[in-house]
């Protein structure tokens, strides 16, 4: 149910609690500055959109009102979030990736982006919280404004040591960079978000990487402030708050938490924050879909929103359609993009054994190990070689071969796909390797990415993808979409496995057609439960020694979780 639309006849919500404030002490949240409020009527309002008169948008909203300068703005450190977002009920994921991607590899629905705008300490993070909790969306992103202040010049920096510089007005932000960041989050693509350090008004070196979501929340004062902005958000809410208590919780903030003597606080509450909130952050209320009166204080309002929200994220919703892997490509002849290792003597006679039920652990591991090695070796004939020539310890010229690319990185699919890694080190000096987790939602049959650490600057390598079955694709299918978000070339991709069904074959190359498959064996069936058939059984359990899953389930989709 959407969050109705304020008029004048619109029902008031009721008053929050006494003193309500910020809400309970938030570890990882921003404090936030404080700047002057208005003392308008406290409704749940509906903004007029994108709708803006006639010549008073250009790309930023104009000041209005006195020409004084907007003020100074301190906010807290910005640090790098963890990947899990611990609330008193449950725990959501703040990096990985749900499956937005169909069987043919295609996108299905952006990201639901969610603008927070208002005025400094006005609380938005609490609401932002808050919405997340009562959401029951596992995947989020949060996005703070506060990452992206420009870098400050020398002598910029001397002004905001001495809290006279204006970090209020809007060029003061980077929105170029919050334009394209937010872009690429809505695409499910990696980004990397600067790390801002407020004691000493400068970039950190090291930025953090934010990835993939369901409901993407950007909260900031001048969340509303850019037109370009506001057409990325699906939903604009204000969150209005007195200035009173704004200034309150700036002066505690400052003082508490930042070293600051209360005199350059006022101070620079005085010359910046009071004239830049009248300027800049409240004429944004008008392009507000929803305005929420006492901030985190009103729970109806929030409550609305969810409700809003719930809504919009039904009509998003896709889930993973196994049915339609299964049946999309039957009687299709295999890819050329596939390359199944030749069936020797040796190579069958290593499949007969770690294939039989009755050979013990130790067999499996020592023949699957020189399988790998085997399958790692005919890989790596794919990679790109120009010719070079060296001279040989008699001075004679070799015309001979070289790697034409700059570095291999490997990249396994856990739990099984990391038993190749050994395989891949012992025939690639130096190679670099990765990790991703993808574990299957039991209620929807979902291939849903958990963990991810790639090797920086990953996407100028040739990718080794890893993993020892593959039965429909899908999980192979969500592996090279993350590396895909990450920039990594498609042709540059080779995904390694040594047992494949034809449906797994014939999913990812459907889905991605420069993606070279590489195998030892391709067996020609699934049975109703996507187990290989005649397939090897659960690889990881059978290498590592553990208990077969509950439905006997042989491949990648059920055995990468960990």
């Amino acid at each position: 149910m959407a969050a109705p639309p304020a008029s004048a006849d619109a029902p008031r919500l009721p008053p929050p609690p006494a003193a309500a404030g910020d809400g309970p002490h938030r570890p990882a949240e921003r404090s936030e500055t404080a700047c002057e409020d208005r003392g308008s009527a406290r409704t749940v309002s509906s903004g007029g959109g994108h709708h803006w008169p006639g010549g008073l948008w250009s790309r930023l909203l104009p000041p209005v009102g006195t020409g004084r300068s907007p003020r100074k703005r301190t906010t807290s450190q910005c640090k790098s979030e963890p990947p899990l977002l611990r609330t008193s009920k449950r725990t959501i994921y703040t990096a990985g990736r749900p499956p937005w991607y169909n069987e043919h590899g295609t996108q299905s629905k952006e990201a639901f982006a969610i603008g927070l705008g208002g005025g400094s300490a006005s609380g938005k993070t609490t609401v932002a919280r808050m919405i997340i909790e009562a959401l029951d969306v596992p995947w989020v992103v949060l996005l703070s404004m506060d990452s992206f202040y420009k870098v400050l010049t020398t002598q910029q920096q001397e002004q905001a040591a001495h809290n006279n510089f204006n970090f209020d007005h809007p060029d003061a932000f980077d929105f170029d960079l919050i334009v394209s960041t937010l872009k690429k989050l809505k695409q499910g693509k990696s980004v990397k978000v600067p790390v801002y350090d407020f004691t000493t008004h400068s970039r950190k070196k090291d930025w953090k990487t934010l990835y993939g979501a369901n409901v993407i929340i950007f909260e900031g004062i001048m969340a509303f402030a850019d037109k370009t902005l506001l057409e990325l958000l699906d939903m604009k809410i204000f969150v209005d708050t007195d200035s009173d208590i704004r200034l309150v919780r700036r002066l505690r903030r400052d003082i508490s938490e930042r070293g600051r003597d209360i005199e350059g606080v006022i101070k620079q509450y005085n010359k910046f924050v009071k004239p830049a909130f009248d300027q800049y952050i409240q004429p944004t209320m008008r392009v507000a879909d929803i305005v929420v009166p006492w901030g985190s204080g009103n729970t109806v309002a929030i409550d609305l929103i969810v409700q809003h929200m719930h809504s919009q994220l039904e009509e998003r919703k896709l889930r993973w359609d196994m049915a339609a892997l299964a049946s999309a490509h039957q009687c299709h002849p295999l890819p050329r993009t596939l390359s199944v290792l030749k069936s020797t003597p040796q190579v069958r006679g290593m499949h007969t054994i770690i294939r039989d039920k009755e050979t013990s652990r130790d067999e499996f591991i020592f023949y699957s190990k020189r399988l790998m090695r085997l399958l790692i070796e005919h890989a790596l004939s794919f990679l790109p070689f120009q010719d070079c020539v060296v001279q040989t310890p008699q001075g004679q010229d070799y015309a001979g071969k070289c790697y034409a690319g700059k570095q291999i990185t490997g990249v396994s699919i856990l739990r099984a796909g990391e038993t190749m890694e050994p395989a891949l080190r012992a025939v690639c000096k130096d190679v670099r390797i990765g990790t991703i987790l993808i574990q299957t939602n039991q209620l929807t049959g979902e291939p849903e990415l958990h963990y991810l650490r790639l090797p920086k600057d990953i996407s100028d390598d040739h990718v080794i993808l890893m993993d020892c079955t593959v039965s429909t694709g899908a999980a192979a299918m969500m592996a090279v979409r993350v590396l895909l978000d990450h920039d990594v070339p498609e042709d540059k991709i080779f995904l390694l496995s040594l047992l494949m069904a034809e449906m797994g074959v014939h999913s990812v190359a459907y889905a991605f057609p420069r993606v070279r498959i590489i195998t030892t064996a391709v067996d020609k069936r699934v049975n109703d439960l996507f187990r290989i058939i005649p397939g090897i059984g659960n690889f990881g359990d059978r290498y590592f020694g553990t208990d077969a899953a509950p439905d006997g389930s042989d491949e990648e989709e059920v055995a990468s979780t960990s």
